[in-house]
């Protein structure tokens, strides 16, 4: 069976703070967040609107999603990915979360990358959480 990949709607950018710093823009409202932190820095990968000019960024990325959950035990899924957007050498971003594995694409190359997908025989769809609506915001 093949990959199904759903392209998700936001543009996303990835900002990186100084080793320990934490963002000091709101993120409950973001739909897709993330902050990694290591020895060197934090990295914030979140909606491309809500992080401040000025802050160093790269983006805007597109989300592709892998339609998971997916096992733990699979192999192969970031080579089945990466080969068909290498050979059209389009740059992208990979990121894990417990479930499943996402693909991020610069915006401007976004078609390129589903429709080699689409000719290496993967699935590319739009995502059906297109309806999604931030969390309420916590009374203080």
């Amino acid at each position: 069976m093949p990959l199904h990949l759903m392209q998700h709607p936001e543009q996303l950018a990835i900002a990186r703070l100084a080793a320990g710093e934490d963002p000091t823009w709101p993120l409950a409202s973001a739909r897709f967040c993330s902050i990694t932190r290591t020895p060197d820095e934090t990295s914030v990968l979140c909606d491309a609107h809500l992080v401040p000019s000025g802050t160093r960024q790269e983006g805007p990325y597109v989300a592709f999603e892998v339609a998971g959950p997916l096992d733990f035990e699979m192999v192969g899924v970031m080579h089945e990915l990466l080969g068909p957007t290498t050979q059209r050498r389009i740059p992208l971003l990979t990121m894990s979360t417990y479930d499943t594995d996402w693909i991020l694409v610069p915006a401007e190359r976004a078609t390129d990358a589903a429709t080699a997908w689409r000719k290496a025989g993967l699935v590319v769809t739009a995502s059906s959480l297109s309806s999604w609506t931030p969390p309420p915001k916590e009374e203080s």
